[in-house]
Order: C-alpha cells, then structure tokens, then sequence
C-alpha cells in the first residue's frame, strides 16, 4: 500500500517565516544588550577616571599640606635658633617644640602670639603651636 502525502507550500513558506522572525528577534536582542553593555562600561570608565582624579587631587593636596606644616616648623626653629632645640614632635594637632630652658622666644611670639602656647620648666622649655593655625595661614596665602 502506498500513502501518499500532500505537503502545503504554505507550511514551508511559514517555518522559514518564523525561523526568520525567530532570528531577527535574536539578532535585535543581541544589538540591543551590546549597546547596553558598551554604554555601561563607558559609564564605568568615566567613574574610574573621575575617582582616579580624585583620589590625585587629594594626595597632591596632602603633599602640599604637609609641605606647608614643615615650612612653617623649619621657619619656627630658625626663628628660635637651632643650637637651643632639643625635640621637635607633631603630637595630635599640635606642633611640639622643647628648646633649652635660657631661650629667648621673642622673635617666635611676634610671629604667633597668643597661639604659640609657651610653658616654661625647670629643664626645658616647651612651646606648642597649633596646625590649624598653621593651615589656615597657608590657605589664606594663596
């Protein structure tokens, strides 16, 4: 017995349409994830260099805070007179200096005032300067 059966052109004409249909929406998912993706590693790029940038600027502005605070130590100690120096330290906020007891601070209290704090010992001298004083000078300057 022989079984003859009838294919339809439609049916073929409508497989390959959906195989097309099928494709197409594969194709346009794949664009469209692609420029989603390259927008997002722009946007992380961008971040990156900003954070970078920032990151420089703040070292660049320590730099030059610390700069700032030696300068001011080295102009402290000049004004004392470096044979009388025995320690210089920065403890907390303040710049610490003990000079030997028959100093002559008269130069160092014009340049500071009432913020140089000065305690005389019996053994030393110590005189305690304030970095913020110190930092607020120098932004002042500029």
């Amino acid at each position: 017995m022989i079984v003859a059966i009838k294919r339809n052109k439609k049916q073929k004409i409508i497989k390959f349409i959906s195989l097309a249909v099928l494709v197409a929406m594969f194709a346009g998912y794949y664009m469209y994830m692609s420029k989603e993706f390259e927008e997002q590693q722009k946007i992380e790029l961008e971040t990156k260099k900003a954070e970078k940038l920032e990151a420089e600027e703040k070292k660049k502005y320590k730099k030059n805070l610390e700069i700032a605070i030696l300068t001011e130590i080295e102009k402290a100690v000049d004004l004392i007179g470096q044979k009388y120096i025995q320690h210089v330290k920065i403890i907390e906020n303040k710049v610490v200096i003990i000079c030997e007891p028959k100093t002559n601070l008269d130069a160092l209290k014009v340049r500071y005032g009432s913020m140089a704090l000065i305690k005389n010992t019996l053994n030393e001298i110590i005189i305690a300067i304030d970095v913020k004083y110190i930092v607020e000078s120098r932004l002042n300057e500029k």
